[in-house]
């Protein structure tokens, strides 16, 4: 596997955990981008975007652009993917939780 196939895998990994990890299950693709810089995953606005337009194609998020913002929310699916209860292609399996 391509060394750039796995870092997408993890970065949008990363992204479903951020999104997870917010009350409301959404967030600005700007504290998406500090988040992910927390779990290793450094990736400029443009990455991130792409990656979130890329998930929202899956069904995972639904996505508004707010100004100079674009706020993501996950959806059912996009919850069962970062619990790691729905396999889907192009994002990297979680391990357990113990």
């Amino acid at each position: 596997m391509a060394i750039e196939s796995i870092m997408n895998e993890h970065q949008r990994l990363s992204i479903l955990h951020c999104l997870a990890a917010m009350d409301s299950y959404s967030t600005n693709d700007s504290i998406v981008q500090s988040v992910c810089t927390q779990y290793g995953n450094s990736m400029t606005i443009d990455k991130i975007r792409t990656h979130l337009y890329w998930l929202k194609e899956q069904g995972l998020v639904t996505l508004e652009e707010t100004g100079p913002y674009m706020v993501a929310a996950l959806t059912s699916r996009g919850i069962d993917a970062e619990a790691g209860l729905a396999k889907v292609p192009g994002i990297k399996r979680p391990a357990p939780r113990v």
